[in-house]
């Protein structure tokens, strides 16, 4: 049976209680049982908390923006290209463009924009150009029901980032884009 802890990234073993604590004079702090199950110095277990929260943040953002899909009555593949539309200037896409965002075929764009233009969500706009097919607009309707919808839980957000103080901004914004990086690395197997 293998350990199925995950390495220390500065060792080639599991690390294990006896090791910890003779690698350390002070015991490590107390955390609770989460992924990582090692003894710890005070830097991974500050670096580990901060992973933890991060996990709990992410869980709580899937958990509303499930119950925000329930409530619009939207799948997620609609509800991303709404967002996707709605943060354009214009609130215009192209079908190849959203469905090289969404990662689903242009056939199923289509599928997905027939349903959204059903809802009163999204229409259809004639290409000015002779190769430019017609594209896909949020319509108003869409961009206030989704400002409704999502208003109060982004004034909660807006208020706690103006919290932070100038130096506190750069360290989270620095934060998040490394893990943004770490994240975006990783291949698909």
């Amino acid at each position: 049976m293998t350990d199925a802890r995950p390495l220390d990234p500065e060792a080639t073993q599991p690390v294990t209680a006896s090791a910890a604590t003779r690698d350390s004079a002070a015991p490590a702090p107390a955390l609770p049982r989460a992924y990582w199950q090692d003894e710890i110095s005070e830097q991974k277990a500050l670096a580990r908390q901060t992973l933890q929260a991060l996990r709990t943040y992410r869980a709580a953002e899937v958990a509303m923006r499930r119950r925000t899909r329930e409530a619009m009555s939207m799948t997620e593949d609609e509800m991303l290209a709404l967002r996707f539309l709605l943060r354009r200037a214009d609130r215009t896409a192209r079908p190849a463009e959203l469905a090289h965002y969404l990662g689903i075929t242009t056939a199923d764009t289509n599928a997905l924009a027939d349903k959204l233009q059903r809802d009163g969500r999204v229409e259809r706009v004639a290409g000015f150009a002779i190769d430019r097919s017609a594209s896909i607009r949020a319509t108003e309707s869409a961009d206030a029901e989704v400002r409704d919808t999502l208003n109060g839980m982004h004034l909660r957000m807006y208020a706690a980032a103006m919290k932070l103080t100038p130096s506190q901004h750069r360290h989270v914004t620095g934060f998040l884009a490394a893990m943004t990086d770490a994240i975006d690395s990783v291949d698909a197997q």
